[in-house]
């Protein structure tokens, strides 16, 4: 299971370009981590790393940011879902397709519900703060990293 460290948001975002460049389409990229960890910062990066210049904003309020180019990305904020009903609501599985990445902050709201996404790749990513304010522990598992 791959770790990195970050020292810094830049530190999050190169971070996940790198990890993003072995992340292909048709995946459901899951972070774990507290408000503020840097899971916004992480999909800056891998934006960066699909060559799109969307502006990224954490999707709060609006549950879904479409950043659209190729492959397809999304941005999810499920903070709010509590049951399947609530992300069956959210049109959350119109999404999931060959074409498309999904990113999804506050997956631990749908961890019970992962069989629903049948044969699509699941990465998780987990964003831990370390004993430095701006230090964050970075934990990769799953998808096409083999873990």
């Amino acid at each position: 299971m791959p770790k990195y460290l970050s020292k810094s948001e830049a530190d999050t975002a190169r971070i996940a370009a790198e990890i993003c460049s072995g992340i292909g389409p048709g995946s459901l990229v899951l972070f774990t981590g507290g408000l503020g960890a840097g899971k916004t910062a992480f999909v800056r990066g891998a934006l960066k790393a699909y060559g799109n210049p969307s502006h990224v904003s954490s999707p709060t309020f609006a549950l879904v940011n479409d950043y659209g180019g190729s492959p397809h990305l999304y941005h999810f904020d499920l903070y709010r879902i509590t049951d399947l009903d609530d992300l069956y609501s959210t049109g959350f599985f119109d999404y999931l397709g060959p074409d498309s990445i999904l990113f999804v902050e506050w997956s631990e709201r749908i961890q019970d519900f992962a069989d629903a996404f049948g044969g699509v790749r699941i990465i998780t990513v987990d964003i831990a703060r370390t004993d430095d304010p701006d230090g964050r522990e970075i934990t990769v598992k799953g998808g096409e990293f083999g873990c």
